[in-house]
């Protein structure tokens, strides 16, 4: 048997072998009975304590392992949450930049846009003016070389209806032999020799 079995043992049957010895005594004063029962009590609790002692201490230990492990796995989930709090706060500012560099770029494209379609507009306007210029300026050509060949047929009308008055028979055919006379010399001026 082991020192510490032998131990318990005796330090459980004291108490007991005092309870017993103080029962088989008549009531004589109440001293000596409060006594016993205080030094039974101590005796109890002293072994109690002496036998629990190891146990005690190696329960208390390890529960204080145990809430020492707890205690850093909360501490390593907490400066975890945090390092996901800083790193989702973050990831917030950063998406907050972005969607204002996005919202300025945005503007920035439609004001360049903007300007785009102003300057393709203003281009189109041009070039239709031109067009309609050019459009302007050939009717107007048009119409001055209608007015040109009315006013010669016109004139010539007029002329031929003057002359035709004032041309005798005799005039007309004077007018002819000078057109053939002057012909004739023109045709023999430029035949080669």
């Amino acid at each position: 048997m082991s020192d510490r079995k032998v131990a318990r043992a005796v330090l459980l049957s004291v108490p007991f072998l005092l309870f017993m010895s103080a029962e088989g005594e008549p009531h004589a004063s109440g001293s000596g009975g409060m006594l016993g029962k205080v030094i039974n009590f101590v005796v109890l609790f002293g072994a109690l304590a002496f036998v629990l002692y190891k146990p005690a201490r190696n329960f208390l230990a390890k529960r204080t392992r145990d809430i020492q492990l707890s205690l850093d796995e909360a501490r390593e989930g907490r400066l975890r949450a945090e390092a996901k709090l800083e790193e989702a706060r973050a990831k917030l500012a950063a998406l907050e930049d972005d969607m204002g560099r996005l919202r300025v770029e945005a503007e920035a494209e439609g004001r360049a846009e903007t300007e785009q379609i102003k300057a393709l507009a203003e281009k189109e306007a041009q070039r239709i003016q031109s067009f309609t210029q050019q459009e302007i300026d050939l009717q107007l050509k048009a119409g001055i070389q209608e007015l040109k060949e009315y006013t010669a047929g016109l004139a010539a009308s007029l002329a031929e209806g003057r002359m035709k008055l004032r041309l005798t028979p005799e005039d007309q055919s004077g007018l002819i032999d000078k057109s053939i006379t002057d012909l004739t010399k023109l045709h023999e001026e430029r035949r080669p020799d």
